[in-house]
C-alpha cells in the first residue's frame, strides 16, 4: 500500500508553505502570485519514525485565472485516485469561497480520508473565524499556521495514525521490478516486448496509460513481477496534467517495487524529471537500473556509449555505482539483458556479508587510512557489522561518531562497493558509540 499524502486546495491558501514546513525543505517556490510553483512538488517526510511521500498539487496548476477552476478539479480527481490520504487546505482570512465548496463536494464523494486544514490561524480571533469551515461537511477541522508551524504536530500525528491503519500485508513475495520514467519514453512498449504480447495499448501520445499494472514474468529461468507505471486510459476520463500524473504513478510504483528500471530517452539525455525519479528511488532505498531507450536512433562512434554513460554518472553523482543498459525496445536490442541486470541488482540488495569477513577486510583498511582528526580528537573504529534490515545497512562502532566526516563516510562506502558487489543499490552507513 503506497503512503502518498496529497495537499489540495485552491491557489494561494498556503499549500506550498505547508509542503515546505512538513518536508523541512524549501523545495517549492513560495510567492504571493497564484500558480507560481512549477517544479519538484514531492518529497519524503518522516514523523515519529513513519515515512511517507507528500505531494503539493498546487504547483501543477498552470494557466491563467479563468482556467484555474478546471485545473484544480483535475488535480483533485487525480489526488483522490492516487493518494492514500488527502489534506484539503483552506484560508481563514478569506472564509469559504465557491471554489472551496466545489472541492469539498468532490472530496465528500470519495472514500479517502480527508483532513480539512484551516491555514493562517495565528491568533485567537482567527481561531473563532475558522469554525465557518464546518459548513463544508468534512468533519473536524485542523487550525494551523503553515508559516509558524503551529498546529502541524497534531495534524501529522493523525495523518500517521491513518496511514498505519491503511497498511495492507503483502501477499506475494516475488521480486518486483518497476518500469518508471517520463511519459512517452517507451515504458509500455518495453513491457509488451518482454511479455511478448500487447499487454498495454501503445500510442505515440504521451500519458495514454492509466493504471499500475502488475505482470507476472515467468520464463528463461526468471520469475518476478513487472510493475508498469501505466495502463489503459478509459474514455471520458479527465485529460490530466501529464507531468503531475506521471509523477504520481512513478511514486506509487517506486514505493511498491524492489528494483526501479528508470527509462530515459537517448535523444533527450537525462533530464531534470528523470533525476527527480532517480533521487526518489534512491531516497526510498530501492535498487536502480538506468535504461537508455531509442539507442538505435543515435549517430554513434566507438566512444558514444562510454561518453553517454559518463554524462549520466556526472549528473547522478555521488551515487554513481548504477548499471546503465543501452536498449532499443523497437528492435528488441538488449531488452533481455535488462532483466539479467535487474535480477543481479535485486540479489545485491538482499546480500548479507558475514560480520567476520567485513571486519577482516575493513579494519586493516581503516587502520591504514584512519578517519581524519577533528579538533584534535582521534576517532577509532573498533567493529563493523551489517544490520538485519531490508536494504544493505552497515553499523560502524567507534568512540566519537559525531566526528566522522561525510568524505570519510564516502571513502568507506566506496571500499565496501569495491570489495563486494552492491552495484545499483543505495547503501546506508551508521556510526554508533561503542
Amino acid at each position: 500500500m503506497s503512503n502518498i499524502v496529497a495537499i489540495v486546495g485552491r491557489p494561494n491558501v498556503g499549500k506550498s508553505t505547508l509542503f515546505n514546513r512538513l518536508t523541512e525543505s524549501r523545495k517549492a517556490i513560495v510567492n504571493e502570485t497564484s500558480g507560481v510553483t512549477r517544479d519538484r512538488h514531492y518529497g519524503k517526510t518522516d514523523w515519529n519514525g513513519k515515512e511517507f511521500t507528500l505531494i503539493d498539487t498546487g504547483g501543477y496548476i498552470t494557466g491563467s485565472d479563468d482556467v484555474f477552476e478546471e485545473e484544480i478539479r483535475k488535480q483533485v480527481k487525480i489526488a483522490i485516485e492516487e493518494a492514500s490520504v488527502i489534506v484539503f487546505v483552506v484560508d481563514v482570512t478569506s472564509g469559504v469561497l465557491d471554489l472551496d465548496t466545489a472541492v469539498a463536494n468532490m472530496l465528500r464523494k470519495s472514500k479517502k480520508k480527508i483532513f480539512l486544514v484551516v491555514n493562517k490561524v495565528d491568533n485567537g480571533e482567527r481561531q473563532g473565524y475558522a469554525a465557518e469551515f464546518y459548513e463544508l461537511g468534512l468533519g473536524d477541522i485542523y487550525c494551523i499556521s503553515s508559516m509558524t508551524g503551529s498546529g502541524t504536530g497534531e495534524l501529522l500525528d493523525d495523518i500517521v495514525k491513518e496511514l498505519e491503519a491503511n497498511v495492507q500485508e503483502e501477499t506475494i513475495t516475488l521480486p518486483k521490478f518497476a518500469i518508471v520514467g517520463r511519459p512517452n519514453v517507451g515504458k509500455s512498449s518495453l513491457l509488451n516486448a518482454l511479455v511478448g504480447q500487447e499487454r498495454n495499448i501503445v500510442t505515440p501520445i504521451a500519458g495514454t496509460t492509466r493504471d499500475t499494472i502488475h505482470t507476472r514474468y515467468n520464463s528463461f529461468g526468471h520469475d518476478f513481477l513487472l510493475i508498469d507505471t501505466a495502463g489503459i486510459r478509459k474514455k471520458g476520463k479527465v485529460h490530466e496534467d501529464v507531468e503531475f500524473y506521471s509523477v504520481m504513478r512513478a511514486i506509487r510504483a517506486i514505493e511498491e517495487c524492489d528494483v526501479c528500471l528508470i527509462m530515459i530517452d537517448a535523444q533527450d539525455g537525462i533530464e531534470s524529471q528523470d533525476l527527480n525519479i532517480f533521487h526518489l528511488a534512491q531516497k526510498n532505498r530501492k535498487g536502480i537500473v538506468i535504461l537508455v531507450n531509442k539507442w538505435d536512433l543515435i549517430e554513434k562512434n566507438n566512444h558514444s556509449m562510454a561518453e553517454f554513460e559518463e554524462r549520466i554518472k556526472a549528473k547522478i553523482a555521488p551515487f554513481k555505482d548504477v548499471p546503465i543498459v543501452f536498449i532499443s525496445v523497437l528492435s528488441k536490442q538488449r531488452i533481455f539483458k535488462t532483466l539479467e541486470v535487474a535480477m543481479e541488482v535485486y540479489k545485491n540488495r538482499t546480500k548479507r556479508i558475514p560480520t567476520h569477513k567485513l571486519n577482516e577486510f575493513l579494519l586493516p583498511t581503516i587502520l591504514h587510512y584512519p578517519p581524519p582528526a577533528t579538533k584534535g580528537k582521534f576517532v577509532k573504529i573498533k567493529f563493523v557489522t551489517q544490520l538485519p534490515t531490508m536494504v544493505p545497512s552497515f553499523a560502524f562502532f567507534c568512540n566519537m561518531p559525531q566526528y566522522i566526516t561525510d568524505s570519510y563516510k564516502r571513502f568507506l562506502e566506496n571500499k565496501i562497493r569495491d570489495e563486494y558487489n552492491f552495484s545499483g543499490v543505495p547503501l546506508q552507513l551508521f556510526f554508533r558509540q561503542k
